[in-house]
């Protein structure tokens, strides 16, 4: 039986962040899909699998999804096919599972993004590491 990773989310008008805390972990897979179905597996330090698809409230575009591996987790950018915000991360309307949780490091509000010129770019060099347990490594995506 597989389990789920906890997930954390934030926002842009033109992505989606999603960090996976998952220590150590092999075999990652990540899947986007342009219908705005995101799919993750990857197996942890024990050999125990863990997985899970979302359906997300838009669609993305999956030539726009970027993934950076870290020691303790895995962060992935998901550039969304139409800019905006969306109301909320999934299609559902039902509460989302107990496994995905806002990520308040990385929050920024609709209107703190226009004044906000320190967003972390992909052309970056900086290459995310998740050496230690501070949030430096999202520092460039802090609304200020």
């Amino acid at each position: 039986m597989s389990r789920q990773p906890e997930v954390l989310w934030a926002q842009r008008s033109d992505k989606v962040y999603l960090t996976v805390s998952l220590p150590d972990a092999k075999d990652i897979s990540v899947k986007c899909e342009a219908e705005g179905v995101f799919s993750f597996s990857a197996v942890g330090v024990s050999g125990e699998p863990f997985n899970f698809t979302l359906q997300f409230y838009g669609n993305i575009a999956p030539q726009g999804c970027k993934t950076k591996i870290g020691l303790r987790n895995i962060l992935c950018s998901i550039q969304k096919e139409q800019k905006g915000w969306w109301a909320r991360l999934l299609k559902s309307e039902e509460k989302p599972a107990p496994y995905i949780k806002v990520d308040w490091n990385k929050w920024c509000d609709e209107d703190d993004e226009e004044s906000d010129t320190n967003l972390v770019s992909d052309d970056d060099a900086a290459e995310y590491t998740g050496d230690n347990e501070e949030s430096s490594d999202d520092e460039g995506m802090l609304c200020e």
